[in-house]
C-alpha cells in the first residue's frame, strides 16, 4: 500500500466529510433549538443542487449558481416554517409526516422541471482542472469544497459562542420558556435558525453538483448520510456534525476502495454502535 494511495483516500474523505458538514450542519442546528427531525433536508439539498446547477449554466458565473441556490432554499425554508411547521409545532408524528410529505412533493417537482437526467455543476475559472498535493493531483474543485466548508465551520463556531445570535440559539436550546419570558422573540428565531439551516441545505446542493452528479433519488441518499452524521455526532451539537462528517467520510472513501461490497455496512454499522454505548451521540445531550 503506498503513501500516495492513502493521501488520495484522506482527500477524497475529506472533501465527502466537507460536503456531509455543510449539510449535516444545518440539519443538526435545526433540530437542536426547534426540535424538529427535518426529513425534507435531503429534498432541500436536491432543489438548491437543480437551482444552483440551472443559475451556472445560464449566467456562466458559479458564485452567482452558489448563491441562487442557497437564496431559493433559504425562501422555501421560509414558508414552510411559516406556514406549515409552526401549525403542528411540538407534535412529533405531524412534524416528520409533514416533513416526509413535503420531500416527496419538492423531489417530484424537481423531476417535472429539471428532467430525469443526471446534471453536474459547470465548474468554471480557477476551480477546473488539478493542482499538486504531496505525491498526488487532485482536482482543485474538491480542494475548494474542504476550504469553503473549514471557513463557514469557524464562523458557524465563532457565531455560536461569542455573538448576541448565538447567545439567543443557545439559551433557546437550553431553556425554550426562560428565554421567552426575558423578551426573547422566540418564533422569530425559529423561522431564522430554520431558514438558515435551509440555506446550508441549498448551499450544499450546488456545491455538491460539482462533485456528486445530481439525479431523481439522490436527496434519499445523501439523507441517509446525514441522519448517520449526525446520530454519530449528535443532534444539536455542530462540533458533533464536524466530527461525525470527517469520520463518515474518511470511513466511506476507504470502505470503497477496500472492501467495495461492504460500502454500507461500514457506514451504518458505526452508527449502530454509537446508538448502542451512547444513544445521544458523541456530543449530544438529551433533548
Amino acid at each position: 500500500m503506498s503513501t500516495d494511495f492513502l493521501l488520495q483516500q484522506v482527500l477524497n474523505g475529506l472533501s465527502l466529510g466537507a460536503l456531509l458538514f455543510l449539510l449535516a450542519s444545518g440539519f443538526t442546528l435545526v433540530f437542536g433549538l426547534m426540535r424538529i427531525v427535518n426529513l425534507a433536508h435531503g429534498a432541500f439539498y436536491l432543489l438548491g443542487g437543480y437551482v444552483g446547477v440551472v443559475t451556472t449554466a445560464a449566467t456562466g458565473q458559479i458564485l452567482v449558481g452558489f448563491l441562487a441556490g442557497a437564496a431559493a432554499v433559504a425562501a422555501l425554508g421560509f414558508g414552510t416554517e411559516r406556514f406549515l411547521m409552526r401549525r403542528v409545532r411540538g407534535k412529533e408524528l405531524p412534524e416528520v409526516l409533514l416533513t416526509i410529505g413535503l420531500s416527496f412533493i419538492v423531489a417530484d417537482l424537481c423531476l417535472a422541471f429539471f428532467g430525469g437526467n443526471p446534471m453536474t455543476l459547470q465548474v468554471t475559472g480557477m476551480l477546473t482542472g488539478s493542482a499538486p498535493v504531496g505525491g498526488v493531483v487532485y482536482p482543485r474543485y474538491r480542494l475548494f469544497i474542504i476550504v469553503i466548508t473549514v471557513v463557514i465551520g469557524v464562523l458557524l463556531a465563532v457565531a455560536q459562542r461569542y455573538t448576541r445570535i448565538g447567545a439567543m440559539v443557545r439559551a433557546g436550546v437550553d431553556d425554550r420558556e426562560m428565554a421567552a419570558a426575558t423578551g426573547m422573540n422566540v418564533d422569530r428565531v425559529f423561522t431564522g435558525m430554520f431558514v438558515f439551516g435551509a440555506a446550508l441545505a441549498g448551499l450544499a446542493g450546488v456545491i455538491g453538483a460539482g462533485m456528486l452528479s445530481l439525479r431523481p433519488g439522490v436527496d434519499i441518499d445523501i439523507l441517509l448520510y446525514a441522519l448517520v452524521v449526525v446520530i454519530i455526532g449528535g443532534l444539536g451539537s455542530v462540533k458533533g456534525a464536524a466530527v461525525g462528517s470527517l469520520l463518515i467520510g474518511l470511513i466511506d472513501a476507504f470502505a470503497k476502495a477496500w472492501v467495495p461490497e461492504l460500502a454500507y455496512f461500514t457506514i451504518f454499522a458505526p452508527m449502530a454502535l454509537v446508538l448502542v454505548l451512547r444513544p445521544a451521540g458523541l456530543f449530544g445531550r438529551t433533548a
